[in-house]
């Protein structure tokens, strides 16, 4: 993005204005019309504010046609327009708590310090609407256009089975002779993924057939969009589309509202879907707790969330307070942090794991997203990278949810360079050897075929210096990669023969640091059997199989000398791992490790035997998301301890799911399917405790 002119350079300033009229006006088209983004929405609130920052220090320059005066986009050729007998207002953005507040006091200084509640609301990241109703009947459905002009998407949105098609009346609700109910239409998480995999399996295809694959949705909200601007109304039927009513706009011979709330409480009367998490406060203090705890819950729900929207819930100060040409005075969104960015991807890279494994990785121009800067991001494997397209060179999507791995969605096609060459997967290992990269048939992985190449042996000591194997404090990736280079260590046992002379040779190391490394590995030699077991990084053996191995059979010997069909008999081992278990020994160079182990002191027979109640025999509980009082393998240990079972993933024998900060989507969505219950922090000690939810 260019650099913001000096304050007193008229020309450059009135060039840059022009610049970013030009520039926005493009990608408002793309966004609202075409539904087709080439920048995330956070760079497009950038541009925004830029602008207005100068046409408000430069009101000379400012004008009516300026894209900060405007709402939405213009509407499409494909679908008749629709005048909105009551224009559709945007809304001003604030982007940080400081801006929330200064938006509260200007409305309080508007209505003369008087008391204000606030409405505050989830804001949907889909598609706004208005349905009308006529006698009852929905006669016709539109989007928001530019504010006064929107699309006809009446047999769009008659697909869509929330909305409801006949109002009718009760003894406690009179249907309105005319009553235009606005809203969000959105896609759910679910819906987007079921149309994603969908995509990707038919890419899957065409590449099989040697033709170019198809763009891939990025987010929900773009395929939620495309999904309602489709001209044929059965496509748009099975996507799966959704709906949230959030306020009325022409009413005719309806009832006299004085608040918000109160209009909310008659569309849901009527049978309108209205977000169960709107709440109506007292205080901006209490408006900011609303923002605070929805962004650190954004993912507790199955519907993607941008911000919250905050307005003024008496009627009669809304009237007071009034609006500016394109936005009510009464009513701001404050908007979430960005969890999706575009940036360059300058490269594609390729790691090597500890079994060989060849994972593709990008390199990017680095972009703040999701809380933090990313300058690297996850690409999976080979196919995904043939599948999704991506380059190096391209613009790409990039998206980082809360603690989720950064992922490249997809490259941004319409600004690729023409003549950009397709990336190719290495056949050789970036490994000092060099050695053949493989991929064997019927496999998704492309492996290092050499047992000795450098890179695998350090992914092997790491991984077996990590918290899920020995714990080995201190012992991180920068450590061991100084250890291999220095010569001092070949293979995870090599770490017990260290010394603090070795240490001190090292860049960073005094003597504290080295005593307490060294203490740190001699502290490990006493972890428990599963410990040992999954340190081993024997495939397909993780801390579940291993806990039910040690128990088994008490020790790392018991676990070498059983056959495959005694190892198969263990519940939760079965006999993929018990076969990858006995292979794993039967190499002689790995009995030799475990020999050197041996020697050096490391227990094989530590088990721990609980002595808690065991009050959760027969029950799996699921753990996600951060909780409070434990960390991701305390939770699981405390359930275990009690005879309990803690599965990586829901299903209908679930008991129950415990629901941290930032939980997985996937794991609420199958929650809330199956009717398992979800259970908060404060429960979870209670059922701890008695076994019982109650």
């Amino acid at each position: 993005m260019p650099k913001r002119p000096a304050a007193d350079d008229s020309a450059t300033i009135a060039r840059r204005i022009a610049e970013l009229r030009e520039t926005i006006n493009h990608h408002r088209r793309l966004y609202h019309t075409l539904a087709e983004p080439e920048i995330a929405d956070a760079e497009y609130d950038e541009l925004i504010r830029e602008l207005e920052d100068l046409e408000r220090a430069h009101p000379a320059e400012a004008a009516a046609d300026s894209p900060t005066q405007l709402i939405g986009g213009e509407i499409s050729e494909a679908f008749a327009p629709v005048e909105h007998r009551v224009p559709m207002t945007s809304l001003d953005n604030a982007m940080d708590r400081t801006e929330l507040d200064a938006w509260g006091e200007r409305v309080l200084k508007g209505l003369g310090d008087v008391e204000v509640h606030y409405c505050c609301e989830l804001k949907i990241d889909g598609l706004a609407v208005s349905l009308r109703y006529e006698n009852g009947r929905l006669v016709q459905a539109a989007t928001r256009g530019d504010g006064r002009i929107g699309e006809d998407v009446t047999a769009n949105v008659a697909t869509i089975a929330v909305v409801p098609k006949v109002l009718k009346s009760t003894k406690n609700v009179t249907v309105p002779e005319v009553l235009e109910v606005r809203g969000e239409v959105y896609l759910p998480i679910d819906a987007f993924e079921r149309l994603k995999a969908a995509k990707e399996a038919e890419n899957a295809e065409r590449v099989a057939a040697g033709r170019k694959p198809e763009p891939v949705p990025v987010n929900p909200r773009n395929a939620g969009a495309g999904s309602l601007r489709q001209k044929d109304s059965t496509v748009t039927a099975g996507r799966g589309l959704a709906f949230w009513a959030y306020q009325v706009g022409e009413v005719v011979g309806g009832p006299e509202f004085a608040s918000h709330h109160d209009t909310l409480a008659f569309l849901s009367a009527l049978g309108f879907p209205v977000n169960p998490s709107i709440r109506v406060v007292a205080s901006l203090a209490e408006v900011g707790d609303y923002c605070d705890e929805w962004q650190s819950k954004r993912h507790q729900i199955p519907y993607e969330i941008d911000g919250v929207v905050v307005k003024v819930d008496d009627l009669a100060q809304r009237e007071a307070l009034g609006f500016t040409a394109r936005a009510p005075r009464w009513a701001i969104a404050f908007k979430f942090p960005p969890e999706e960015r575009t940036t360059l991807l300058r490269d594609i890279q390729v790691s090597i794991g500890r079994t060989g494994r060849a994972t593709p990785f990008a390199v990017l121009e680095p972009v703040f997203v999701g809380g933090s800067t990313v300058g690297m991001a996850t690409l999976h494997n080979e196919d995904q990278v043939r599948l999704k397209d991506v380059r190096p060179g391209d613009t790409v999507v990039v998206r980082k949810a809360g603690d989720v791995i950064p992922e490249v969605v997809g490259p941004v096609l319409s600004l690729r360079p023409e003549g950009l060459a397709a990336w190719k997967f290495p056949t050789t290992c970036p490994c000092p050897i060099g050695s053949t990269l493989a991929r064997n048939e019927g496999e998704s992985d492309t492996r290092c075929v050499e047992p000795n190449c450098p890179h695998q042996r350090d992914q092997r000591i790491i991984y077996f210096a990590s918290r899920g194997a020995m714990d080995i404090e201190g012992l991180g990736e920068r450590t061991v990669f100084q250890l291999s280079d220095a010569g001092l260590v070949a293979d995870p046992g090599d770490i017990y023969s260290l010394t603090i002379e070795q240490l001190l040779t090292l860049e960073g190391f005094g003597r504290l640091s080295a005593e307490k490394l060294l203490a740190a590995i001699e502290g490990s030699k006493s972890r428990p059997l599963p410990k040992i077991l999954t340190a081993l990084g024997v495939k397909h053996l993780g801390p579940s199989a291993a806990e039910a191995l040690a128990s088994a059979f008490g020790n790392l010997d018991g676990v070498m000398a059983a056959s495959i069909d005694d190892l198969a008999t263990v519940d939760g081992v079965g006999e993929v791992i018990a076969q990858s278990i006995t292979s794993w020994f039967a190499v002689p160079d790995n009995r030799e490790f475990v020999e050197k182990l041996r020697r050096a002191g490391v227990d094989f027979g530590n088990v721990e035997v609980s002595r808690l109640p065991q009050v959760l025999v027969g029950k799996a509980i699921v753990v996600t998301g951060t909780l409070d009082g434990f960390d991701r393998d305390g939770a699981e240990k405390a359930i275990k301890d009690r005879g309990g079972k803690s599965p990586g993933s829901v299903s209908k024998k679930t008991f129950a799911v415990v629901i941290g900060r930032e939980p997985g989507a996937s794991k609420v969505s199958k929650a809330e399917e199956l009717g398992v219950p979800m259970i908060d922090e404060e429960t979870f000690r209670r059922v701890l405790e008695t076994g019982e939810l109650d």
